[in-house]
Formats: structure tokens, C-alpha cells, sequence
């Protein structure tokens, strides 16, 4: 799984370029997360295909940056985002971004990027 952080200018209209770049490659967003910033938005998706996304981007020539995602599979309870990011975070690895990618019964899925993803993924196994 990867994710493609891109930053845009916080203008009406942004979002919806990049959707229908992705769109247009028929690419599912399975996750978005979006931060405003003063002048600029920071949108980080993970996309269905990503040979798809990373094409519709370009095509379209919005920049981006890409990473690897490490998945991580918690109960739905207290204390358990507490847990993994004082795990990674005494480990010394710092976090680009978190989502949440689904809940099923008593389990949360997020998905992390990491700075370290070798290390992220040996402090979680």
C-alpha cells in the first residue's frame, strides 16, 4: 500500500482536480486525509491501484510524493493509538501521516507512514 501526499493551493476547486485526475484513471480512493495551512492544503490518499494513481497524477501534472504505508490492525478500545505511536515514537521513528482505513467488529485499520517504514514495521511485528 502507498500513499501520495500532494500540496495544493488553498483555493476553491483544488480537491476536485485531483479527484477527477484519479477519477478519469478510474481510481478508487480507499482513504483521504486533507490539512489547511494558511496558503496551502495538504491532501494524502491511498488509492485502490497505484500504478493508476501514480499515472493520473502525472498525466496530470500534479505533483506529488509518495510512500509506503504499514498497516496496523488494533482493538477498538483506549489507549491502543496510545500504545503503537509511544512504541514508534520511543523507537525514533517519526510519523508523516495516520488514517484510518476501516472498522470492522472490535478492529480499527490504520494506516501509517512512516520515516522509517524497515524500522515502523520491526517495532510493530
Amino acid at each position: 500500500m502507498r500513499d501520495f501526499a500532494i500540496q495544493l493551493t488553498h483555493r476553491p476547486g483544488e480537491l476536485a482536480r485531483v479527484a477527477s485526475a484519479l477519477s478519469a484513471q478510474r481510481v478508487n480512493i480507499k482513504s483521504v486525509a486533507g490539512l489547511a495551512i494558511d496558503k496551502y492544503v495538504t491532501v494524502r490518499i491511498i488509492a485502490d491501484d497505484v500504478e493508476a494513481a501514480r499515472r493520473a497524477l502525472e498525466d496530470a501534472n500534479i505533483r506529488f510524493e509518495e510512500s509506503e504505508v504499514v498497516q496496523v490492525l488494533l482493538e477498538n478500545r483506549a489507549g491502543e493509538l496510545a500504545a503503537v505511536s509511544r512504541k514508534l515514537g520511543d523507537g525514533g521513528v517519526n510519523l508523516r501521516a495516520i488514517y484510518l482505513t476501516g472498522i470492522a467488529g472490535n478492529l480499527v485499520e490504520l494506516a501509517i507512514v512512516p520515516d522509517d517504514v524497515k524500522k515502523a514495521k520491526r517495532l510493530l511485528d
